[in-house]
């Protein structure tokens, strides 16, 4: 409903308004037209001097009545096609900004294929049930009722009572054998779902199944969801034909009586032949909306069933949440503080604990340590994707908790490690740090990461396509890709975690300039194993099984002989025995 009739729209109001007026029109036409056809045929079944005239003027009623109802039906799905159009739109785009607005927890263990398909069905269903359930559904009943009062009235009880039990059996039974085959519905999107998500997750993981080549196994996989798919749709298609089979029964049975009825009353001169057309038109009138009611009621059913797991997603609340006194983040200095921080993804396994750092003003600080150690959850602490469970974050002493996400994510800039980019142009991918900014700002932060030269080598310059996920680039390119995105955002505090871990010892080295170059006089925060990254850091953090076990300088470090030194020489060590083919590649 308050997408059908919203607050602040009076011009969608209006057009639902109209369209209902539409729609009393079109019903009045429909059910007078059959009234003007039995006057039709009584005054031709009678004198000859009456056929002159009145039946003429009758039929042209007869006939303006049947466009006015058509116009009218035309009218009111022209003047409603923006209603239910807008609705669609409000309902996805409301769906689209909830699923943004969710934990990175739940977009860790969605998947992506059965996710598009749930919104898709159910923005599909949704404009069924506004058009159907609105112009289909409530005026077929209205009619129903309505023609069950003429027919008392023109007639007796007996024509209403048994046109009415018809209808009840009719939507009894439709209701029940509906229920029992909407069960094999729900297998039939449970198994589309998990098909459409095997196939969209193999191919987008294409090199990974040519490199071991299991083309057959995926194809097998994939097999089993369309082998389940069809035993459902088989079921539901031979239950559809006992349905089917039921409805006809009980609406031939109907259509008997009340015509042997209207026959009975013509033999013993109470009806004239105008009545027993009448009451057959009616019953033709009413009952090829009724049998279509059937339809749209199985399709009603359906579109519920599939809008289940949308709205499903619209009750799945934020784990992270602004409160509601948050305000925008105020960054002046950039000085970034974890104070006692404790956190875990499972309340069985502890990742963080008493995490205490400081990062001053403009200086570097590296957190370093072994795969596991805990060291991206302190990225994504600092985001705000999770909140910690003890202790605090505070940039320039604001408690993160206590501002708008917004603000706090527009301050930080970030070159992850893995770098996925939009299947759109570099131009685009870059401009994404700040969409607003200008083609020659765009330009200038290229430069400054040092890709304006490769850019400008391709044959489509800036708006060259960069692929699904960014895959026509290489590693590296991807990486200055993303520092020059970070650039344009002109961020206060910087974020490198992990940002030339997956890069050859060449391409590390230019990236760890441009990085550099980037970073001169903000407060910047490294994450990385690579010790060779973080030895001009300010003050480097050891990270181990969740806590800081050292922390200070390179040098002074090293002359502590702890784990830094320890992981220093296995570094050094692995970087010696490397064959000099393997260093150039990794």
């Amino acid at each position: 409903m308050p997408y059908l009739w919203p607050k602040n729209s009076l011009e969608m109001r209006g057009r639902v308004v109209l369209a209902l007026l539409f729609l009393a029109g079109a019903k009045g036409a429909n059910v007078t037209v059959p009234l003007f056809y039995k006057a039709a045929v009584d005054a031709l079944s009678g004198e000859i001097n009456a056929v002159i005239m009145l039946p003429l003027g009758l039929l042209f009623a007869y006939g303006l009545l049947r466009v006015l109802a058509l116009a009218f039906g035309e009218l009111r799905d022209a003047v409603f096609a923006k209603v239910a159009q807008r609705a669609v739109r409000a309902v996805a785009l409301q769906t689209f900004r909830h699923l943004h607005e969710l934990s990175l927890r739940f977009h860790l263990e969605r998947q992506t294929g059965g996710l598009n398909r749930a919104i898709e069905r159910g923005t599909k269903g949704i404009e069924f049930l506004l058009s159907f359930v609105l112009f289909s559904v409530l005026p077929t009943l209205f009619e129903i009722l309505l023609v069950c009062g003429i027919l008392w009235a023109l007639f007796d009880i007996r024509f209403a009572a048994i046109t009415f039990v018809t209808i009840s059996g009719y939507a009894a039974f439709t209701l029940l054998i509906t229920e029992w085959r909407t069960k094999y519905r729900r297998i039939m999107n449970e198994t589309d779902s998990q098909a459409n998500t095997k196939a969209i997750d193999s191919l987008l993981n294409y090199e990974t199944v040519k490199y071991f080549g299991n083309e057959a196994h995926e194809a097998q996989r994939f097999d089993v969801s369309l082998q389940k798919y069809e035993k459902a749709a088989v079921k539901s298609k031979t239950t559809l034909s006992y349905l089917n089979v039921g409805q006809a029964a009980i609406i031939s049975v109907g259509i008997t009586a009340v015509m042997i009825l209207a026959g009975h009353g013509i033999v013993r001169g109470e009806l004239t032949l105008g009545d027993f057309v009448l009451v057959n038109t009616y019953l033709i009138q009413l009952y090829m909306p009724l049998n279509f009611l059937g339809s749209v009621y199985r399709e009603i059913k359906q579109s519920l069933t599939d809008m289940e797991s949308m709205f499903a997603l619209l009750h799945i609340r934020e784990e992270v949440r602004d409160k509601p006194d948050a305000v925008p983040i105020r960054v002046e200095n950039g000085r970034v503080a974890f104070d006692r921080v404790e956190f875990s993804y499972d309340s069985r396994r502890t990742i963080l604990q008493e995490v205490s750092f400081t990062v001053p003003e403009g200086r570097t600080v590296a957190i370093v340590g072994s795969s596991g150690a805990g060291k991206s959850t302190i990225s994504r602490l600092l985001f705000r994707f999770y909140d910690a469970d003890r202790g605090r974050i505070t940039i320039d002493g604001q408690d993160i908790r206590n501002v708008t996400q917004q603000s706090l994510r527009a301050a930080i800039g970030i070159v992850p490690q893995d770098t996925v980019l939009f299947n759109d142009t570099i131009f685009y991918n870059i401009a994404y740090g700040r969409p607003d900014a200008s083609r020659e700002e765009v330009e200038e932060a290229a430069r400054l990461a040092r890709i304006d030269g490769f850019i400008r080598s391709l044959p489509d310059g800036f708006d060259t396509l960069v692929g699904e996920r960014g895959l026509k680039l290489s590693g590296g390119e991807r990486q200055r890709v993303a520092i020059a995105r970070t650039i344009l955002k002109r961020p206060k505090i910087l974020l490198f975690d992990e940002a030339t871990s997956a890069l050859d010892s060449h391409t590390e080295k230019e990236i760890q300039q441009s990085l550099q170059d980037v970073s001169a006089n903000r407060t910047t925060l490294v994450i990385t194993h690579r010790l060779t990254t973080v030895v001009d850091a300010d003050e480097i953090l050891v990270l181990d099984r969740g806590k800081i076990v050292e922390r200070g300088r390179h040098a002074a470090l090293l002359e502590a002989r702890g784990r830094y030194a320890s992981m220093w020489a296995r570094q050094l060590e692995s970087k010696a025995e490397a064959p000099p083919a393997l260093e150039a590649d990794r």
